[in-house]
């Protein structure tokens, strides 16, 4: 080895050593997290402070890990983020639960992520009413993308007389609204219709049914809703039959009206040959399909319904099934069809033949008609 390198790759390894010393193997977690809640329904505000001397680090990134769930979920939530406050969505008849820690990255950790061990914080509300009183059959349908009904019914131990109100929260709004347009049984109300949710599609749709009954607090019920998911169409439109040169079936229509986005929606197609039961033929995303007619049926019936698909939604509701029938004309009724006027015509020639004959026997033959003329 030439004797100039012997002090090069020293000074190599004496600087790798002291970059190495200098870089942090551990990170402090962040400091003083908090949730509190503003009055959203379930929207709850997480904060924290960083971590101590995080400002000294410098050449370096300072993320933080988010990890969210209520109590019960088996998966965490989790969002990455340098923000110091976050506010994200729980279930406030559950206990919130959120844990937080520090990662650090770049030049002074050589660029490997730390990360710092993990710090909790939970919420949950004081407890209100007893827990049969809370509403059950809880259930909300999106219909055509136009409007939100929800339904329930009162809890078992309900007194008479109970009030219910819904409300409801998502991002975009300024404060908690309450439903205009509830639907009542014996003037209970036991339902909503809200309008006009364009804005909340696709976002967290916060929902809590409280109650009172006598002075009496009842448990709420709180929800936490994804509209594309109670996404329900109408039934598919102007279904029409027909048959091809190949004697198939060719079933073809047009997505239903209102507001679904036809590229959000796929399709089941049935069919039923000579009153037979229902078979599957196919789920698809195209308005058409061709069905092969093996055992040359006479009646072929098609039924279609809609729903949103796996591109727009996780789930959905089916629409109604639209449904027509097509019949084919059998060879022996095909002949019968020409049979039928050939009879008709020989009947009728038939009947005017002894019409005619009947006309020259009451007719005495050549006896001319007389006629008198008086002066």
């Amino acid at each position: 080895m030439a004797p100039w390198r012997l002090p090069l790759l020293v000074a190599l390894l004496w600087g790798w050593l002291l970059a190495s010393s200098s870089s942090p193997s551990t990170v402090a977690p962040p400091q003083d997290l908090q949730i509190t809640d503003p009055g959203l329904l379930g929207s709850l505000d997480v904060e924290w402070k960083p971590p101590p001397h995080a400002q000294t680090l410098q050449e370096c990134t300072v993320k933080y890990k988010l990890e969210y769930h209520s109590t019960g979920d088996r998966d965490w939530k989790v969002i990455f983020t340098r923000k110091l406050k976050l506010r994200v969505g729980f279930d406030l008849s559950r206990t919130a639960e959120v844990r937080l820690q520090t990662l650090l990255k770049g030049r002074c950790t050589g660029d490997v992520e730390v990360q710092s061990d993990w710090i909790y914080a939970t919420f949950q509300i004081p407890p209100q009413g007893t827990l049969e009183s809370e509403v059950q059959n809880f259930k909300c349908i999106y219909h055509d993308w136009e409007y939100l009904k929800c339904t329930w019914q009162p809890g078992l131990l309900t007194p008479r007389g109970a009030h219910y109100g819904l409300y409801y929260w998502y991002e975009g709004l300024e404060q908690t609204m309450q439903c205009a347009q509830y639907i009542q049984e014996h003037g209970l109300n036991l339902g909503c219709v809200l309008h006009n949710l364009s804005q909340a599609e696709y976002r967290d749709l916060h929902i809590c049914v409280n109650g009172s009954a006598a002075g009496t607090q009842l448990r709420p019920l709180y929800s936490t809703l994804r509209l594309h998911n109670l996404a329900q169409p109408s039934a598919p439109e102007q279904l029409q039959l027909s048959l091809s040169a190949a004697q198939e079936l060719r079933a073809a229509w047009s997505p239903p009206g209102g507001r679904v986005p036809p590229h959000c929606l796929e399709y089941e197609v049935q069919v039923a040959e000579d009153a037979a039961a229902w078979a599957f033929v196919s789920t698809q995303m195209e308005t058409a399909v061709t069905i092969s007619r093996a055992n040359q049926s006479h009646v072929s019936c098609v039924r279609v319904r809609g729903r949103t698909n796996i591109f727009c939604a996780d789930q959905g509701f089916w629409s109604e099934w639209t449904q027509d029938c097509f019949s084919v004309p059998r060879k022996e009724d095909k002949q019968l069809f020409i049979l039928i006027p050939v009879i008709l015509s020989l009947t009728i020639s038939l009947i005017i033949f002894m019409l005619i004959g009947q006309c020259k026997k009451r007719s005495p033959a050549g006896k001319p008609l007389q006629t008198s003329v008086g002066f």
